[in-house]
């Protein structure tokens, strides 16, 4: 079938909960996809930062092959072989003490909420029924009911409700606002260390800093999403690593799975995490065999250092070739081989920015009207990003002419 066909049947007989760019993808390796009809594409979404490590990254596929052979799935009623080294991978890689493994993010985020009420009510001390938690505008943490409830974007929240009470909105980047909403009552502190959907939003330097302050001088749980900005794609390991800021609570997905499935994870302190007791929460896939095996190559893989140093290495490279696109770029924003660009309105939407860069071999998106997102695989080499670079530079004379 040709691209068109497989379109025609996707938007015939699946919800229209995506929009995606009209490319068939039937095959990919490293920073490269191919499509159904042998075109080649530079991946600069990397699954939202799913594919941290590339497509077909050896070392994952190599682990997911050895663990099909033996064993997927025995559920949480029953101990495994694989469970033991990744949970205390993944928690000496957090330098916390344990790990309640789930599978996708948005599970992960609602983990997080139940794990801080608990802590509030049995540690704290808030009476029953009153925890609150804040939260801040512009975030993405989801797309459950409860999450989209706390959303302050319409396309996500509007006609969904109604919604679960005890989240407070306060300004992303403003620590006085957290310290304004913090009462008695208030258990936690949930934010992004750099906002992924709302288009690579990095607050002011010293903001994370000083929520981490507010967070304990008040007993309140920091709870840090570091499901797009972790595990490698801001040049550290989490994105709070650049302000040695340390979460109560980190909220890892995406790359945890490396792009071979979904694997998500809350990692905290006993001190936190030991609230939650048999049948209080649970997942029948979370924690599988094979999800551990896969988890624990990726842990293996930054434990060495080699994909943050090369985060940084290319994030460089890739910030000063946005600085330098000229006319037509609003701002720029980002951290590490992960990037925000506000595209002038006038020269099109994201949408069609989007489209001239994937008829030109590369693979970006947009989000919230004229930005476009950029954040390829850690493994993209230098001479792929600057063509990248050059095809971005290309479209924008285009639109300007």
């Amino acid at each position: 079938m040709r691209t068109e066909q497989f379109i025609k049947l996707s938007e015939s007989h699946s919800a229209h909960n995506y929009h995606p760019l009209p490319v068939v993808i039937s095959s990919a390796e490293g920073a490269w996809v191919t499509d159904v009809e042998g075109k080649r594409y530079l991946d600069c979404l990397a699954g939202y930062s799913s594919l941290n490590f590339g497509h077909g990254n050896p070392a994952i596929l190599d682990a997911a092959r050895e663990q099909l052979d033996r064993l997927t799935l025995t559920s949480r009623a029953f101990y495994h072989d694989r469970f033991a080294s990744f949970v205390t991978g993944l928690s000496e890689l957090c330098g916390k003490d344990m790990v309640l493994p789930m599978n996708t993010g948005a599970e992960a985020v609602e983990t997080a909420v139940k794990v801080a009420r608990k802590w509030g009510y049995e540690v704290k001390g808030v009476a029953p029924g009153q925890a609150n938690i804040v939260v801040m505008e512009d975030n993405f943490h989801g797309r459950t009911t409860t999450i989209v409830g706390f959303s302050t974007d319409p396309e996500s929240r509007d006609g969904f409700g109604p919604f679960t009470p005890g989240f407070r909105v306060v300004k992303y980047g403003s620590a006085e606002a957290v310290r304004e909403a913090i009462d008695e009552n208030t258990v936690a502190v949930l934010l992004e260390p750099i906002q992924g959907e709302a288009g690579v939003l990095v607050p002011p330097d010293g903001y994370l800093a000083a929520v981490r302050e507010i967070c304990t001088d008040n007993n309140v749980l920091l709870v840090a999403d570091e499901i797009q900005s972790g595990l490698g794609r801001t040049g550290d390991t989490f994105a709070c690593d650049h302000e040695r800021v340390v979460p109560d609570l980190y909220v890892l997905g995406k790359a945890l799975g490396g792009g071979v499935v979904p694997v998500s994870a809350v990692v905290a302190n006993a001190d936190v995490m030991g609230v939650i007791r048999p049948g209080q929460h649970g997942s029948t896939f979370g924690g599988n065999p094979l999800a551990c095996a896969v988890g624990d190559a990726v842990v293996g893989l930054l434990r060495t250092g080699e994909y943050q140093a090369k985060a940084r290495e290319m994030g460089a490279v890739l910030h000063e070739r946005l600085a330098g696109l000229g006319p037509g770029v609003v701002a720029v924003r980002g951290r590490g081989l992960w990037a925000g660009i506000d595209i002038d309105p006038s020269l099109g939407t994201g949408r069609q920015i989007s489209e001239a860069l994937m008829r030109r071999g590369v693979l970006a998106k947009d989000t919230h009207g004229s930005t476009i997102r950029l954040a390829p695989p850690l493994v993209v080499s230098r001479d792929d990003l600057e063509w990248a670079m050059d095809q971005f530079s290309a479209v924008l004379r285009e639109a300007r002419a």
